[in-house]
Protein backbone atom coordinates (compact mmCIF):
# COMPACT_ATOMS: atom_id res chain seq x y z
CA UNK A 1 0.00 0.00 0.00
CA UNK A 2 1.31 3.45 -1.43
CA UNK A 3 1.06 5.92 1.74
CA UNK A 4 0.78 9.96 0.84
CA UNK A 5 0.60 12.66 3.21
CA UNK A 6 -1.04 15.73 1.13
CA UNK A 7 -0.27 19.41 3.27
CA UNK A 8 -1.26 22.75 1.69
CA UNK A 9 1.79 25.43 2.14
CA UNK A 10 5.20 24.86 2.79
CA UNK A 11 6.78 24.32 6.16
CA UNK A 12 8.39 27.38 6.68
CA UNK A 13 10.65 26.52 10.44
CA UNK A 14 13.34 25.00 9.60
CA UNK A 15 13.63 22.90 12.51
CA UNK A 16 10.39 21.06 11.44
CA UNK A 17 11.12 20.68 8.15
CA UNK A 18 14.24 18.80 9.49
CA UNK A 19 12.46 16.66 11.98
CA UNK A 20 9.59 16.22 8.94
CA UNK A 21 12.67 15.06 6.54
CA UNK A 22 14.64 12.49 8.98
CA UNK A 23 10.39 10.58 9.24
CA UNK A 24 9.78 10.68 5.64
CA UNK A 25 13.46 8.89 5.40
CA UNK A 26 12.79 6.54 8.16
CA UNK A 27 8.85 5.96 6.98
CA UNK A 28 10.82 4.78 3.35
CA UNK A 29 12.50 1.79 5.12
CA UNK A 30 8.34 0.30 5.35
CA UNK A 31 6.59 1.27 2.44
CA UNK A 32 6.48 4.09 -0.42
CA UNK A 33 5.92 6.76 1.27
CA UNK A 34 5.60 10.27 -0.56
CA UNK A 35 5.01 13.61 1.28
CA UNK A 36 3.56 16.17 -0.78
CA UNK A 37 3.32 20.02 -0.11
CA UNK A 38 1.35 21.78 -2.29
CA UNK A 39 1.67 25.40 -3.23
CA UNK A 40 -0.58 27.98 -0.83
CA UNK A 41 -3.74 29.42 -2.91
CA UNK A 42 -3.57 32.38 -4.59
CA UNK A 43 -6.33 35.05 -3.55
CA UNK A 44 -6.62 38.92 -5.22
CA UNK A 45 -7.61 39.95 -1.69
CA UNK A 46 -4.65 40.63 0.84
CA UNK A 47 -7.99 39.83 3.69
CA UNK A 48 -9.22 36.18 2.43
CA UNK A 49 -11.98 35.75 4.77
CA UNK A 50 -11.26 31.44 6.12
CA UNK A 51 -14.03 30.16 3.56
CA UNK A 52 -12.25 32.39 0.92
CA UNK A 53 -9.34 30.62 1.71
CA UNK A 54 -10.97 27.20 2.20
CA UNK A 55 -12.51 27.72 -1.24
CA UNK A 56 -9.02 28.56 -2.94
CA UNK A 57 -7.42 25.79 -1.63
CA UNK A 58 -10.14 23.14 -2.35
CA UNK A 59 -9.11 22.24 -5.99
CA UNK A 60 -5.65 22.58 -5.44
CA UNK A 61 -6.25 19.70 -3.12
CA UNK A 62 -8.84 17.59 -5.05
CA UNK A 63 -6.22 17.88 -8.01
CA UNK A 64 -3.62 16.21 -5.56
CA UNK A 65 -6.11 13.34 -4.62
CA UNK A 66 -6.63 12.45 -7.97
CA UNK A 67 -5.60 8.71 -7.70
CA UNK A 68 -5.82 8.19 -4.25
CA UNK A 69 -8.72 5.25 -3.49
CA UNK A 70 -8.77 6.09 0.19
CA UNK A 71 -8.72 9.76 1.25
CA UNK A 72 -8.66 10.73 5.60
CA UNK A 73 -8.84 14.09 6.24
CA UNK A 74 -6.49 14.72 9.35
CA UNK A 75 -9.18 16.87 10.76
CA UNK A 76 -9.44 17.73 15.01
CA UNK A 77 -13.35 16.53 14.43
CA UNK A 78 -12.19 13.19 13.04
CA UNK A 79 -11.90 9.79 15.19
CA UNK A 80 -8.91 9.70 17.74
CA UNK A 81 -6.98 6.94 18.27
CA UNK A 82 -3.99 5.68 20.16
CA UNK A 83 -0.99 4.80 18.01
CA UNK A 84 -1.58 1.17 18.47
CA UNK A 85 -5.20 1.83 17.15
CA UNK A 86 -3.62 3.90 14.30
CA UNK A 87 -1.12 0.85 13.74
CA UNK A 88 -4.24 -1.40 13.35
CA UNK A 89 -6.36 1.09 11.58
CA UNK A 90 -3.06 0.98 8.66
CA UNK A 91 -3.75 -2.81 9.34
CA UNK A 92 -6.87 -3.13 8.04
CA UNK A 93 -6.61 -0.75 5.32
CA UNK A 94 -3.81 -2.87 4.11
CA UNK A 95 -5.80 -5.67 4.54
CA UNK A 96 -8.80 -4.34 2.25
CA UNK A 97 -6.33 -3.68 -0.69
CA UNK A 98 -6.62 0.17 -0.81
CA UNK A 99 -3.47 0.62 -3.28
CA UNK A 100 -3.42 4.59 -2.16
CA UNK A 101 -4.03 5.95 0.92
CA UNK A 102 -4.12 9.44 1.18
CA UNK A 103 -3.80 11.44 4.55
CA UNK A 104 -4.71 15.43 4.16
CA UNK A 105 -3.59 18.14 6.08
CA UNK A 106 -5.70 21.28 5.15
CA UNK A 107 -4.56 24.94 5.58
CA UNK A 108 -5.24 26.67 8.79
CA UNK A 109 -8.74 27.01 8.61
CA UNK A 110 -9.31 23.17 7.52
CA UNK A 111 -11.14 21.88 4.49
CA UNK A 112 -14.12 23.19 1.91
CA UNK A 113 -17.31 21.10 1.39
CA UNK A 114 -16.04 19.45 -1.60
CA UNK A 115 -12.72 18.35 -0.03
CA UNK A 116 -14.81 17.01 2.43
CA UNK A 117 -16.73 14.78 -0.03
CA UNK A 118 -14.17 13.61 -1.45
CA UNK A 119 -12.53 11.90 2.21
CA UNK A 120 -13.33 8.25 3.21
CA UNK A 121 -12.85 9.35 6.64
CA UNK A 122 -11.66 11.68 9.71
CA UNK A 123 -8.92 11.45 11.51
CA UNK A 124 -7.63 13.61 14.70
CA UNK A 125 -4.13 13.15 15.68
CA UNK A 126 -5.19 14.99 19.19
CA UNK A 127 -7.45 16.38 21.29
CA UNK A 128 -4.82 19.36 21.39
CA UNK A 129 -4.95 22.26 18.76
CA UNK A 130 -1.60 22.76 17.05
CA UNK A 131 -0.53 24.38 14.19
CA UNK A 132 -0.59 22.95 10.83
CA UNK A 133 2.59 23.64 10.22
CA UNK A 134 3.60 21.48 13.62
CA UNK A 135 1.08 18.61 13.05
CA UNK A 136 3.00 17.76 10.00
CA UNK A 137 5.47 16.68 11.86
CA UNK A 138 3.49 14.52 14.50
CA UNK A 139 1.81 12.87 11.66
CA UNK A 140 4.83 11.71 10.12
CA UNK A 141 6.17 10.65 13.09
CA UNK A 142 2.72 8.78 14.30
CA UNK A 143 2.57 6.96 10.81
CA UNK A 144 6.44 5.96 11.61
CA UNK A 145 5.45 4.67 14.88
CA UNK A 146 2.79 2.54 13.39
CA UNK A 147 5.05 1.43 10.74
CA UNK A 148 7.69 -0.27 13.58
CA UNK A 149 4.69 -0.81 16.08
CA UNK A 150 3.62 -3.28 12.97
CA UNK A 151 6.47 -4.87 12.72
CA UNK A 152 7.47 -5.46 16.49
CA UNK A 153 10.12 -3.11 16.86
CA UNK A 154 11.11 -1.43 19.66
CA UNK A 155 10.29 2.45 19.39
CA UNK A 156 6.79 2.45 20.98
CA UNK A 157 6.68 1.22 24.58
CA UNK A 158 3.65 0.69 26.30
Amino acid sequence: MRISLIVIGKTSAPWLRQGIDEYVKRLSRYAPFQYTELPDAKLRTSKPTPDQLKQAEAPILLKALDGADHVVLLDEHGKQPRSIELAQWMEVRHHRGIRHLALVIGGAYGFAPEVKSKANEKLALSALTFSHQMIRLLAVEQLYRAQTILKGEPYHHE
